[in-house]
């Protein structure tokens, strides 16, 4: 485990008392866990590094155990470690010492300062004072990125085992100025399935049309249609399907000071009533698609 979390473990499983549907939950961006030796390395002060942070998200789908759904959540801060990218998307204009040569360091995430370390926060606020030891950077990603990667594939795995079909929900929040381009719409949810490829269509539709009667804005993979997660775990073909869901932080969060809005219940109260609908549909997908097999 990394010193930073020799105390307390930098993410941890909400296991249902017995899981009865098969959908895993995930918040990879909502932790709050400051390592102190994080913080003296950086330049900004404690307000703006958690600018990346999708606050609060573990609160508003709070309720997945109580679905009968374990939700495995990172304590750790995005700025410290993005699990929603490659293991090895590393810049190495940030450290001292050379990079291993498998490293992706021309991605586009690496360009634009947001890679497994990543160099910026939103707004393009530079984290680091000074680069610091290579080292450093590949142990997160080999005592935190990698045993939390095992933990949700473990989760997957046994869903899909169990039910032989599993729905994976990558949960984030997006900032309130996001614009669907070309339209000037400001989406209350983005339902992301990489472009059809990591999840049935239908639950995807399924998923927006739930929201969409309950009064919300939806729109489907813009500007956000999934990461590396969603990427990497869905596989629609198999019964492995993954939906990213971006909720829009105006919502419920005051984005200058991060206090919760007076109404945060009440969106995480319809969020756990769409949780509940989506998950009988899940529930009811399943069953038409093992009778369908036979």
């Amino acid at each position: 485990m990394a010193e930073a979390f020799s105390e307390n473990s930098p993410f941890e499983v909400l296991e249902p008392v017995s899981q009865s549907v098969p959908l895993v939950f995930n918040s990879p961006h909502s932790g709050r866990r400051y390592p102190q030796g994080f913080l003296a390395q950086s330049r900004l002060d404690a307000l703006g590094i958690r600018r990346s942070e999708d606050h609060y998200v573990d609160e508003l789908f709070s309720v997945a155990p109580a679905l009968g759904a374990p939700m495995l959540i990172a304590h750790f801060p995005r700025a410290w470690l993005d699990v929603n990218r490659e293991p090895y998307e590393l810049d190495p204009r940030m450290f001292e010492g050379a990079l291993p040569a498998y490293a992706n360091i021309n991605s586009i995430r690496v360009a634009g300062g947001l890679g497994t370390v990543p160099r910026v926060v939103a707004e393009n606020m530079e984290i680091y004072r000074q680069r610091f030891p290579v080292e450093e950077a590949l142990e997160r990603v080999e005592t935190v990125y990698k045993p939390y990667h095992a933990c949700l594939r473990r989760l997957v795995v046994r869903t899909h085992v169990a039910f032989g079909f599993s729905v994976l929900i990558d949960c984030h929040s997006m900032p309130g100025n996001i614009r669907v381009s070309g339209t000037g719409m400001r989406p209350d949810f983005i339902i992301g399935d990489r472009y059809g490829t990591s999840a049935s269509g239908e639950l995807s539709r399924t998923a927006m049309r739930l929201l969409e009667d309950m009064g919300f804005c939806v729109v489907r993979n813009k500007p956000y249609a999934g990461g590396f997660i969603t990427e990497h775990y869905g596989r629609p073909a198999k019964g492995l399907h993954a939906l990213q869901i971006e909720v829009n932080r105006s919502l419920y969060v005051d984005e200058t000071t991060l206090a919760k809005r007076p109404d945060f219940a009440v969106l995480q109260t319809a969020i756990s009533s769409f949780l509940q609908d989506f998950s009988d549909h899940v529930e009811e997908y399943a069953v038409d698609r093992a009778l369908a097999a036979e």
